[in-house]
């Protein structure tokens, strides 16, 4: 994975787990140890699906960059349908507090995609190649001796 793709993942993904801590702490006092446990496997999940995705996206720009945007905008409609699907899958399950479990994970999603969009406008990602030692220099590029 290269570093610019790599330091986006992370940018995203710490912010995530540190929301998805707190979110655990909340539901621990609320509603106790099935709450907490609630949360944690919600913040893993959307760390989990966030940044497959994410892998995805950044492969899909470097492979077939002319179709980035219908990419991504397919990604993101996946994954919220995939989201809502954990949802209802969960929401009477007996493992852990579902409450805690939905809100984390809608909590955690908003935090990642603030972190992801965050760290996109902090990247210094070149919009122009630059020159390279072996390309014709201006002045000789029309000439053919």
């Amino acid at each position: 994975m290269p570093s610019n793709d790599a330091r986006t993942l992370l940018q995203a993904a710490v912010p995530t787990a540190v929301a998805g801590a707190v979110a655990a702490a909340v539901s621990a006092g609320v509603a106790g140890g099935k709450g907490a446990l609630g949360a944690v496997v919600a913040t893993l999940v959307v760390i989990l699906f966030m940044g497959i995705g994410l892998g995805v996206l950044q492969r899909t720009a470097r492979s077939l960059p002319h179709l980035f945007q219908a990419m991504g905008l397919m990604l993101y409609t996946a994954q919220l349908l995939l989201l809502f699907i954990f949802v209802a899958a969960f929401k009477n399950t007996t493992m852990f507090n579902p409450k805690a479990f939905a809100i984390t994970l809608v909590a955690t999603t908003l935090v990642w995609i603030g972190a992801q969009a965050r760290a996109h406008m902090k990247a210094k990602i070149l919009y122009v190649e630059p020159e390279s030692d072996k390309a014709e220099k201006p002045e000789n590029a029309g000439s053919k001796s």
